[in-house]
């Protein structure tokens, strides 16, 4: 397969996993501010910290107030990694590879970039926000499923998925170590609320009911993280987006250098004792994951990728 062509096959499937994530976290904050006293209730500052686009943000708003985090994770062109850039991106990576994937794709993605663009403004207001939310991450899982079950399960597949994979588990990780810092643990009576907030770190993933499945226990932190983090069933833990890009890369070639990188991430998931972390070290673990995660891309870029265009500089 061509490099450029399994570039942007992978970025692709990054980009419309990035818009359907982040038009969960906005769903979910949403709800979350609704069940939270005012003076316990985190705020929308949080959400910036999860996409790491802070300065970015601050560069163009004055303060972290709802309308203006809402607006810069739904509609602002100058983030990148806000759903209309996400899609926008998804949309171009598509229309370069029409001859890969089936023609319903392109459609389905076309039309969910062109029905975001046209109701962004619905989705900044509080009226409009569910439907227009509940639209994107519907439009995002029809375009999944439907690649998955109409496209040649060949190397272009594989990229697709890898590249799934690694943006979904990217974005777990951010969830758990952004959302788990503004949880409050210091005071007794504040004990429910912080329930109220595990539960939010849990349906930000749509993973609440599949937790109460799998450990049958009250929501808690040490089986959360667990569950996020090592369950090897639950398909947006990053245990298990792990072992599925590992898997993608054992039919790719020359994948040795990859796998090596892949496989030090899962010895490092494995054994991890999670539950006997405290919040700093928690988050040095998290920092340690989402390198690795890095590294990762790295190693796929530079091994399967076209090299970056060199560029001359000219002289004074």
């Amino acid at each position: 397969m061509l490099s450029r062509v399994a570039e942007n096959i992978y970025w692709f499937a990054r980009y419309i996993e990035r818009a359907e994530n982040t038009a969960r976290i906005v769903t979910v904050n949403a709800n979350l501010l609704l069940d939270l006293p005012k003076g316990i209730a985190p705020g929308w500052a949080p959400l910036v910290d999860i996409t790491g686009a802070n300065a970015l943000f601050e560069e163009h708003y004055k303060d972290y107030g709802e309308r203006q985090v809402v607006r810069f994770l739904l509609s602002d062109e100058r983030h990148p990694g806000s759903i209309h850039s996400a899609l926008m991106a998804a949309r171009e990576n598509c229309r370069t590879i029409r001859d890969i994937v089936p023609r319903e794709a392109w459609e389905q993605i076309n039309g969910l970039y062109l029905y975001a663009r046209e109701n962004q403004q619905k989705g900044i207001t509080k009226t409009g926000r569910h439907a227009y939310l509940r639209a994107l991450i519907s439009g995002s899982q029809t375009i999944v499923g439907l690649l998955d079950g109409t496209m040649l399960h060949d190397q272009g597949h594989n990229f697709l998925r890898l590249g799934r994979f690694m943006e979904r588990a990217d974005m777990t990780t951010r969830i758990a170590d952004v959302r788990s810092a503004s949880l409050l643990r210091e005071a007794e009576e504040l004990r429910p609320f912080d329930t109220i907030q595990w539960v939010s770190v849990l349906k930000s993933m749509t993973a609440y009911q599949m937790y109460r499945r799998s450990e049958q226990i009250r929501v808690q932190r040490g089986p959360v993280l667990r569950f996020i983090f090592q369950n090897n069933q639950f398909p947006r833990s990053v245990r298990y987006c792990v072992e599925h890009a590992r898997s993608c890369l054992g039919w790719l070639p020359r994948n040795e250098a990859a796998l090596r990188v892949i496989g030090r991430l899962a010895r490092n998931l494995d054994a991890a004792e999670l539950h006997r972390l405290d919040q700093i070290e928690l988050h040095a673990f998290v920092d340690d994951l989402q390198l690795g995660i890095g590294d990762l891309h790295q190693e796929i870029a530079a091994t399967w990728f076209p090299p970056p265009p060199v560029v001359e500089e000219t002289a004074a």
